[in-house]
């Protein structure tokens, strides 16, 4: 009641604060007047730990509420039956050209990503806010999210449109060893396109997530689990997925990504369109 508030229909800003003299900027958050401790606080403290927000997560996090907050997110869910995806993975394993390598549904879904992108070139952009322009990259630098020791980090694959899915898989591997051991370096994770993280592996049937700061796209594949669905006019156990793509609605409206989903979905569904796309 002693701020004399000077913002649009008399809403109340920072600097009214400021000049009220109840804060300062470096003062804000300093408990006064009725945020004072009340008895009990201080054992409260005693049994709580404080872990400094230094490093990659500090600049993760500073970055996820940059995204989230500067860019307008919109996002889709769409269910899938990947049985067949399931197929392919377990023939892949199997394959000599692929020895050696971690093979799963990640894999597949991420060449299902690279060929919507191709078919859908506009989903691979970023929007430059200081000139006001999309810029169109012809590339794919294919970012994929880590749970790290030291937190979230989205390395990136360059050239990943350019790869044989071999190729693909080596680059993927590599860059999750890397990351889980802490060797990503900062070249690693700039230049980023378009971004998927597999929720899944912790047992999550889906999410919204956040888009990767510069980024038009990223992609969620849940966890792929045995369920009742109707598979030829009959009830089927199938493993069935969620998948959920997150999109800038700067650049991209609900047609553009809800077709970049649908062909990812399609291909998780009959895996042998990547042969034809």
């Amino acid at each position: 009641s002693s701020v004399r508030p000077t913002g649009p229909g008399g809403t109340i800003v920072r600097a009214d604060v400021h000049a009220a003299g109840i804060g300062t900027p470096a003062g804000i958050g300093t408990p006064t007047g009725t945020d004072r401790a009340v008895p009990g606080d201080a054992a409260a403290s005693a049994r709580e730990t404080r872990v400094p927000v230094t490093g990659v997560r500090r600049a993760m996090a500073a970055a996820m509420v940059r995204s989230a907050f500067t860019a307008p997110h919109v996002t889709e869910f769409i269910t899938v039956d990947a049985t067949r995806t399931m197929r392919l993975v377990r023939k892949l394993r199997d394959d000599p050209a692929f020895a050696g390598l971690r093979i799963g549904p990640l894999l597949i879904a991420t060449r299902a990503l690279l060929a919507a992108v191709r078919r859908h070139p506009d989903i691979n952009a970023m929007w430059d806010e200081q000139r006001q322009e999309i810029v169109q990259k012809p590339y794919v630098n294919l970012g994929v999210a880590v749970a790290a020791p030291r937190g979230l980090v989205v390395p990136n694959i360059k050239d990943a449109h350019a790869m044989p899915t071999p190729g693909l898989a080596a680059a993927l591997s590599d860059l999750v060893a890397r990351a889980r051991a802490g060797t990503t370096t900062p070249a690693d994770m700039l230049g980023g396109t378009v971004t998927i993280t597999n929720v899944g592996v912790f047992g999550v049937d889906t999410g919204t997530p956040i888009l990767n700061p510069g980024e038009t796209a990223i992609l969620a594949l849940g966890a792929i689990r045995l369920r009742p669905w109707v598979h030829r006019g009959k009830v089927k156990p199938r493993h069935v997925t969620t998948l959920a793509l997150s999109f800038d609605h700067r650049l991209a409206d609900g047609e553009l990504g809800s077709r970049v989903l649908v062909d990812i979905a399609n291909i998780l569904e009959h895996p042998k369109r990547l042969t034809m796309w």
